[in-house]
């Protein structure tokens, strides 16, 4: 017996520890992402993120090199609250503003738009 939120922290935990051998600090070229913090760094300038934004890089560097449909991103960063929505226009703005936001300071352009199917994060 316990509650929703530990429930999801320790499925992120275990996640976490597959994807990225148990470290905590992500490290994707110039990008990286301490996770237990929820800190973002390019070239060691702060990059200050939504909670959405820096769900959706860490769902991004999870899948790195892989294309992920706009539904998976959705249900991963909604959860079942994506019934609600008819349409993925909040999907474009979130990748559009962490794309800015990840150029401003610094970064190459990872985020790849796959038509018709959704996005790719990929340094290729």
């Amino acid at each position: 017996p316990f509650h929703l939120s530990e429930l999801k922290a320790r499925v992120s935990a275990i996640i976490r520890r597959k994807n990225f051998d148990g470290d905590n600090i992500i490290q994707f070229n110039e990008i990286q992402v301490d996770v237990s913090a929820m800190k973002i760094t390019v070239n060691d300038t702060p990059v200050t993120l939504t909670k959405k934004e820096f769900d959706l890089l860490v769902y991004f560097l999870s899948n790195k090199n892989k294309v992920v449909t706009k539904n998976a991103m959705a249900e991963h960063l909604w959860g079942d609250e994506m019934d609600l929505s008819d349409d993925f226009d909040f999907i474009y703005t979130h990748v559009k503003n962490l794309k800015k936001k990840l150029a401003e300071a610094g970064a190459k352009d990872y985020v790849k738009s796959v038509y018709g199917i959704g996005y790719k994060f990929t340094s290729i």
